[in-house]
């Protein structure tokens, strides 16, 4: 794995950033590791990775759902996470679909409150394997009007990054296959190739970033765990240093010193998340 993002820098480009997670396990985790890497250069421990619904991690806050409800495996289940400093605020949404009454819930928290400057989002293996016959279809619908809503709602500079799906393993035992579905793990890992040719079609069609992550992790697999789902410390943290490459990118952070500069402006910005 490659050279990976320190502490100090994503400090500095998250600097006055209100940033938004939406997904599964898989992005519980990628949100984890960001919130772990703005307060020090240490990876996560297995533990934290396993973890869900906790109460608290690394100072952050369960908003809603996980201890505070029911914990499950099922498609009704809630998870709201954030962590806020003075300068930094990251906010965890679980999901088990890509639209529904919940996500219009969501939607409707970003038109009234504060807009987000980032939001990364992905939502494929639960959508395809947990809401029966037909059911890549009913996503394919769904991305369309997911992608149709999330533009209308926040600000114009908004970085709205799609993440595609990471490669799965051919025996997986992940949370989302309960036994009644266990029958499509096999095809899983082929399943998730066509869904994401779709949705990675479809968000640059609407205008939204794509973040390849089954691309980048395809010559990685000794990095996917043992249940053929999740990713190991390393990984997460090269995929944070994905994201905020590509945020690092699409805001004009060419040299170190154009950094700095961006960073000097957003600090005369007064935000304060604490």
């Amino acid at each position: 794995m490659s050279t990976f993002v320190r502490h100090s820098k994503a400090r500095q480009l998250l600097h006055n950033k209100f940033v938004v997670v939406l997904g599964g396990s898989v992005q519980r985790s990628m949100y984890k590791d960001l919130v772990l890497l703005l307060q020090r250069d240490q990876y996560l421990t297995l533990p934290q990775l396993k973890s869900k619904g906790e109460f608290s991690f690394e100072h952050d806050s369960l908003v809603e759902g996980g201890r505070l409800g029911p914990m499950s495996n099922g498609i009704e289940y809630r998870e709201v996470r954030q962590y806020r400093s003075n300068h930094h605020l990251l906010r965890f949404y679980f999901l088990t679909r890509i639209y529904s009454p919940y996500v219009e819930s969501i939607l409707e928290d970003f038109r009234r409150g504060l807009k987000p400057d980032v939001i990364i989002i992905s939502s494929c293996v639960w959508d395809i394997t947990r809401y029966g016959l037909g059911c890549l279809e009913q996503y394919k619908e769904n991305l369309h009007k997911f992608f149709g809503q999330i533009r209308t709602i926040v600000c114009h500079d908004c970085l709205i990054l799609w993440s595609l799906a990471m490669p799965l393993g051919k025996k997986i035992k992940g949370g989302f296959l309960v036994p009644e579905v266990s029958h499509l793990g096999p095809m899983l890992c082929h399943d998730i190739i066509e869904a994401n040719f779709y949705s990675s079609r479809l968000a640059e069609a609407y205008g939204l970033d794509v973040l390849d992550l089954h691309f980048h992790f395809r010559l990685s697999l000794q990095h996917r765990m043992p249940d053929g789902v999740h990713w190991d410390a390393l990984a997460h943290r090269r995929i944070s240093s994905l994201l905020l490459q590509h945020a690092a990118d699409a805001w004009g952070y060419h040299s170190k010193d154009e950094a700095r500069s961006y960073t000097s402006r957003d600090s005369s910005d007064q935000t304060d998340f604490g």
